[in-house]
């Protein structure tokens, strides 16, 4: 990486080297600006040490696990002898040790100036790192998130966030799982397979409740099958710990008890004493706010990824980056709105979805302009193969345009590809209906629901 310089000023100074602040250096010096990275931690943030990465190793593993446990089911005389976590462990750090490797060679290949320390923003142009300033044309703020508890509930003990959960030397017996959004439902599921009892506990009336109700309900039936409990439509109130465990109270005074308890709330956006506000950013919250363009209003001020109001993903953050360091060099980049970002929830069954849910669909079409199809995977080659039930489901404007496209099943998070492109690029069902899909994949099932919401199923 490019040798430190005090005093030194950059076409782009990034606060933040994470997803949204690294893919920001990296454009930009593709574009011919000059860059500094401020990276008080590890290049690559939460995704690559705390959060996508780490996490999904995990549920490889979970997956291996079920498939051992699973074997004589399909002739193959295999059994789950133990699950030794400190080895699962050792192969997930493998992993994210390997890509942070990669990282750091291709942050000092493509000269980019990784300054080392706490940054906070002291003006419109500037950030002090370590009582030294460095000066920007113009400022990304991209300081990522932290793992959220709820007021009154601290973490400590057997009282453990996410961060917490990927450093584990032994799997509890029990435990419960607070929030059942994408942290929690994936975890939950990890654990599951690993041979944990598991209850998630949900104030909002559903698991994942920002789903598709067709997918909601088959996520909730499935974990209902594999032995997840859950509890939905009750708020948390409080929790007691000792020696040997958790008791977790709810509102309406029903009570739970386990070894543990994960707290999956959500993510909070890291941005508190980091002077941003002094500056005259505005921060409501905690959240950056921002134009449309991502710009704050102050100076030549831009945030990008978790900070910024909306889903929290990595690759959403990802390309925020990227879009700001094409703007910032007057290429006038086309804006993807956070509806049709496409997303990924990695339990088992995995839910893969990108556009509008029906339920939103109809609240911005009106009910009788929408239309909808479900393929049930029950009729796929490759489902069948995978054991996996499940379905896909397509929701267009009347007579215009798939607007949303939502998937539930083994695996099924790959055939996001297609499905993003379909909304994004307005594709009609004819359209889709005409191409080819490769048999035998999960993939032709996109094409079997575009023929049915087409009006010409062959399967149905």
């Amino acid at each position: 990486m490019a040798e430190q310089a005090a005093g030194q000023e950059f076409d782009i100074l990034v606060l933040g080297g994470g997803s949204g602040g690294y893919a920001t250096a990296l454009r930009a010096v593709q574009l011919g600006m000059t860059v500094g990275l401020v990276e008080k931690g590890k290049l690559g943030g939460t995704c690559l040490h705390n959060g996508c990465i780490p996490t999904k190793a995990l549920l490889h593993a979970a997956e291996v696990a079920d498939l051992a446990r699973e074997g004589s089911s399909i002739g193959v005389n295999s059994t789950l002898e133990s699950i030794d976590l400190v080895g699962v462990n050792k192969y997930k750090d493998g992993i994210v040790a390997g890509k942070y490797k990669g990282l750091q060679g291709l942050i000092k290949g493509k000269g980019i100036t990784v300054i080392d320390g706490e940054g906070r923003l002291t003006a419109a142009n500037t950030v002090t790192v370590g009582g030294v300033n460095y000066t920007g044309k113009n400022i990304v703020l991209a300081t990522g998130s932290y793992s959220r508890s709820l007021p009154g509930l601290e973490i400590g003990g057997k009282v453990i966030t996410s961060d917490e959960a990927l450093t584990m030397t032994e799997l509890p017996k029990s435990a419960i799982v607070l929030g059942g959004g994408v942290i929690g439902v994936e975890f939950a599921s990890v654990w599951k397979s690993f041979g944990v009892d598991v209850t998630i506990i949900e104030g909002l009336p559903s698991l994942v409740p920002n789903e598709d109700a067709s997918i909601i309900k088959i996520l909730e039936r499935t974990f209902r099958k594999r032995g997840i409990k859950s509890n939905t439509g009750t708020f948390f109130q409080g929790i007691e710990q000792n020696n040997d465990g958790v008791k977790a109270t709810l509102v309406d005074g029903k009570t739970f008890e386990a070894d543990l308890m994960l707290v999956a709330v959500g993510r909070g956006p890291s941005t508190a004493g980091l002077g941003f506000e002094e500056a005259g950013v505005t921060v409501d919250r905690g959240f950056v706010i921002t134009n449309e363009r991502l710009h704050t209003g102050v100076g030549n001020v831009y945030a990008v990824g978790d900070i910024v109001p909306g889903i929290q993903l990595a690759h959403r953050g990802f390309q925020q980056g990227i879009f700001v360091a094409e703007e910032i060099a007057g290429m006038n980049p086309v804006i993807v709105e956070d509806i049709n970002i496409p997303k990924v929830t990695y339990c088992d069954p995995e839910i893969a979805s990108v556009g509008l849910n029906e339920k939103q669909a109809k609240e911005k079409f009106g009910d009788g302009n929408v239309e909808t199809t479900e393929y049930n995977l029950a009729g796929n080659g490759k489902s069948a193969i995978l054991g996996t039930g499940g379905i896909i489901k397509y929701v267009r404007e009347k007579d215009g345009p798939v607007v949303g496209v939502h998937m539930i099943g083994t695996h099924i998070g790959e055939q996001i590809g297609e499905a993003q492109l379909i909304v994004n690029w307005e594709a009609y069902p004819e359209d889709i209906a005409g191409l080819i899909h490769a048999h035998p994949t999960q993939n032709e099932a996109l094409g079997e629901a575009a023929m049915a919401l087409a009006g010409r199923p062959l399967h149905g």
